[in-house]
């Protein structure tokens, strides 16, 4: 009932957007419906619910305040083809009893080893000819891992660092996770000045901080200048200095790469990442001073609220001064989960430099590449090789093997760390979000591939988790370069058909 009352309005509202793509569908979806286990369906996503869900996820938008994925979460428990109890009715027009709702028994089995590890031999036949592929470019390494036990199946260059491209992200996840945990949240603050007028907007490195209207879960500027215009009342006469002090980073704040679309200032006080135009996603004109920006909009929300401000400029909050007012982001979890599945380049460097802060070193592009790599070393992950320029991968020096990719997916699932989980929640789905969204169109991987995209001109990587046709969770890394530089779909296409062969594997 509860599924119900939740679920209902958003398919009733995309049931008009949906019925095209079904009927287009049908012809795809039924060869691929009958080819994975229950276990994968469970774990993973059917194909038919994929084109439901997709429609909810665009009304409903992927993540709730707290990080949980709604639309996913709606989908499971509204999925028709499940396993579990068979609670009895006949469902709406559709003539017949519900299938029995999802449970989660299976889920569990599938994570605790159920099945049969593939075995070595079979691996090899079934990844061998595909890794042979041209448009893998001229280099090219895979692994394959059994999270039950952490062991690796099948390795082919597994140990040669590789440019890892946005995979990297996954080492960013997990050190961050590791150092601050799940629950960390990240404060703005504005501050007082004892015996002056002066009040300090004090960035904390919150990539989400937004200045629109509709904060959709993260701490807001309007709401923060709410707070303090309630706090000022009685406490200043007239105009109000206002400063700002994004001192929190070191560094320089342009990424090697130069000036980017893809990414603004690296700086610890920013609002809606320095977008000049109202996306939340992908490349975009950016602020090249968006402290100052971020600023200038606060000043402007104040005003709004009867707080006259002088010009805000640049300063440095000193220890006494008396907090006025503060907003906190979404938790970690949350965070990481968004910076995996859209490949968030601004988040990915705000918890790079997060992990340095919380280990207590420079908060710059060397300090949190540093941050990361004793974080990883903690967690006694397989580092030789390994080299950290970035937290995003945008910069060609990151090299990390496929062994240390699976590895950190491994960790990520291992029962003694469950603060890491969100470096394998936040993987986009096969066919359904994120970077994966437009991917794996009539694959058995879709919906059973949960991965991380790698793009760079020449470079291209895919790590994730799949559940393989016995029911056996698995971990994988593929990552290519070429110089020429190959047909970027056709590599894309060439991984993701390896992933699809670990989906429908039965390779004992």
């Amino acid at each position: 009932m509860r599924v119900a009352r939740s679920v209902g309005p958003q398919l009733v509202r995309a049931v008009g957007a949906v019925k095209s793509p079904l009927v287009r569908a049908a012809g795809a979806v039924k060869p691929l419906v009958t080819r994975p286990s229950t276990v994968q369906f469970t774990t993973g996503a059917a194909t038919l619910g994929l084109i439901v869900a997709a429609t909810v996820v665009t009304a409903a938008g992927p993540w709730d305040s707290t990080g949980q994925r709604t639309a996913e979460r709606d989908w499971a428990a509204s999925r028709e083809d499940s396993g579990g109890a068979d609670h009895g009715h006949v469902s709406g027009t559709s003539g017949k009893a519900p299938a029995p709702a999802p449970s989660a028994a299976s889920v569990l089995a599938g994570l605790a080893g159920a099945g049969t590890a593939p075995t070595e031999s079979a691996l090899a036949d079934a990844l061998g000819p595909l890794l042979a592929d041209p448009s893998l470019g001229s280099s090219r390494s895979a692994a394959v891992v059994d999270m039950a036990t952490g062991e690796r199946l099948y390795g082919k260059g597994a140990g040669d660092a590789l440019t890892p491209a946005s995979t990297t992200k996954i080492a960013t996840a997990v050190a961050v996770l590791a150092a601050a945990g799940p629950d960390h949240r990240i404060e703005t603050r504005v501050v007082l000045e004892p015996g002056t007028d002066e009040v300090v907007l004090v960035g904390g490195g919150d990539p989400t901080l937004t200045a629109r209207k509709d904060a959709d879960g993260n701490a807001s500027l309007r709401d923060l200048a709410d707070a303090t215009a309630r706090a000022l009342r009685g406490r200043t006469s007239g105009e109000v200095t206002l400063s700002y002090d994004d001192s929190l980073y070191e560094g320089p704040t342009v990424h090697p790469i130069g000036p980017n679309p893809n990414l603004a200032p690296v700086v610890a006080l920013m609002a809606d990442e320095g977008r000049k135009n109202d996306s939340t996603a992908g490349p975009a004109a950016r602020s090249t001073d968006p402290a100052a920006d971020a600023a200038r909009a606060f000043a402007g929300f104040l005003k709004d609220r009867g707080v006259r401000t002088t010009v805000p400029g640049p300063s440095k909050a000193t220890g006494r001064a008396k907090e006025l007012a503060a907003v906190t982001s979404p938790p970690l979890s949350a965070l990481v989960e968004r910076m995996l599945t859209s490949s968030d380049n601004d988040i990915a460097e705000a918890l790079a430099r997060r992990t340095a802060v919380v280990g207590g070193g420079p908060a710059s592009f060397q300090g949190g590449s540093a941050a990361v790599r004793e974080q990883l070393k903690k967690l006694e992950l397989p580092l030789k090789g390994a080299k950290f320029a970035d937290g995003s991968g945008l910069d060609r020096a990151d090299k990390l093997t496929a062994d240390l990719l699976t590895a950190l997916l491994a960790k990520a699932a291992d029962p003694e760390h469950p603060e890491l989980r969100p470096a394998l929640t936040g993987l986009p789905v096969a066919g359904f979000t994120g970077t994966l969204t437009k991917r794996y169109a009539g694959q058995p991987g879709t919906g059973v591939v949960r991965a991380k995209t790698g793009t760079l001109t020449g470079v291209h990587a895919l790590a994730g988790t799949v559940v393989d046709s016995d029911g056996r969770l698995l971990a994988f890394a593929f990552l290519s370069f070429s110089d020429p530089p190959t047909e970027p779909t056709a590599t894309q296409r060439a991984l993701d058909r390896l992933a699809s062969a670990l989906a429908g594997c039965g390779c004992r």
